[in-house]
């Protein structure tokens, strides 16, 4: 007996000593995306321990994340990276292509934003058990519930609710499917959830959008004219400027309706601009809020739309101006958020948790429901963006 507790507890402390030896490791002189990279990854050993995880998920945390990965690993090569990302896609996805703890019929649209890092995994290593998960992650988006106008469902538990999360985690797979498999007639309904989700939660009072909208009206959190829920929540908007610019890399410029998710874009881009905080050049969690007491400036939003403003301006959707308000708001993320241990490990803070509506613990989407959730670092939808954001400063040096 003691000879086994002697052997767990040696095993324990060489892994908290290879864990500070590697730390180490952290390069000061490494851009700022490849640092944080390999934070992560000291910080998780095992891919499916991203985002906080004691048990395997297939969740969309993982599926940023690793993207933002592979992001990093296509512009400066390190094969650990890749081998990191494809650990999780082995570890959750079986031999005849099902996903552990995924359910098609729970329709539920987060699941999908993993299928996106799938991608590139079945591109390097053509194995088709990662096509076939592929295949049944899109064959969701065949029966997925929807609204009278297509709107896709946010989830079967939240009936003919649209949430702005949504189009970050379906959109982008659909559109970059459509485009790898020859399925130019979806990309029509592709662009439909872009404008649909648009017309039910804009507020024409300050040109924002509200988080989720509730087109039968019934929910508590739903305004009983418009269905629209009561505020702007800074990381909602965040998916969804994420969103276009991810998902128009696979639009054809032809395809009728494009115009109009740039004419939304430009409207989001001007909004980010508008409600930049003038100090530090951040956002807050609460945007229709801004400045109010207790109001706090987020850091997942705030790389979410630096991200977005750099590739935007890139991609040339939006005019050159705004890499002005992109680069003010990288240098207020680097001096607000970003701290380094004394291990060389990056940390990123002041991260809302999470957010939602209605559910069993009711979350009613007021002001003092979203400045009250809680606060965390290393927040896998701050770390991310970050790392996005970062790789996009960095092709501009």
């Amino acid at each position: 007996m003691m000879n086994k507790q002697l052997y767990k507890l040696l095993i324990i402390g060489a892994f908290f000593c290879s864990s500070q030896l590697n730390a180490q490791k952290v390069d000061d002189q490494s851009p700022w995306s490849v640092r944080m990279v390999q934070s992560e990854m000291l910080r998780c050993p095992e891919s499916w321990q991203l985002d906080f995880q004691t048990n395997l998920k297939w969740d969309y945390c993982h599926g940023l994340e690793l993207q933002a990965m592979l992001d990093v690993y296509d512009a400066y090569g390190d094969k650990k990276i890749y081998d990191y990302a494809l650990a999780y896609a082995d570890t959750m996805i079986n031999k005849e292509g099902s996903i552990k703890t995924y359910k098609l019929d729970e329709y539920n649209i987060d699941r999908l934003n993993s299928g996106k890092f799938l991608f590139r995994i079945y591109e390097q290593s053509k194995d088709e058990k990662y096509k076939k998960a592929i295949d049944l992650l899109r064959s969701q988006l065949d029966t997925h519930p929807r609204n009278a106008d297509g709107g896709f469902w946010h989830k079967k538990i939240y009936p003919n609710q649209m949430w702005l999360d949504g189009l970050y985690m379906g959109s982008p797979f659909y559109a970059e499917y459509a485009f790898r498999n020859n399925r130019p007639q979806d990309y029509k309904d592709v662009i439909n959830q872009f404008l649909t989700v648009a017309r039910h939660t804009y507020d024409p009072k300050n040109g924002l959008y509200r988080h989720a909208c509730d087109v039968s009206r019934k929910e508590k959190w739903a305004d009983p004219v418009t269905g629209e829920s009561a505020h702007s929540w800074g990381r909602a908007m965040g998916w969804y400027a994420m969103a276009f610019v991810d998902a128009l890399d696979f639009i054809p410029k032809h395809e009728v309706g494009r115009d109009s998710m740039l004419v939304i874009l430009n409207n989001i881009a001007t909004q980010v601009k508008r409600l930049q905080d003038p100090t530090t050049g951040l956002w807050y969690q609460v945007l229709d809020k801004s400045g109010d007491k207790g109001n706090y400036l987020e850091s997942s939003c705030s790389t979410m739309f630096v991200y977005t403003l750099f590739k935007a301006v890139r991609m040339g959707y939006i005019d050159q101006s705004y890499l002005e308000v992109a680069i003010k708001g990288y240098k207020g993320i680097l001096t607000n958020f970003i701290e380094v241990d004394k291990d060389g490990l990056v940390n990123i803070t002041k991260a809302c948790a999470v957010a939602g509506l209605g559910g069993k613990n009711y979350r009613s989407g007021d002001y003092n429901y979203y400045i009250n959730e809680t606060i965390r670092s290393n927040d896998a939808k701050a770390v991310s963006p970050f790392i996005m954001a970062s790789l996009e400063w960095e092709r501009l040096q």
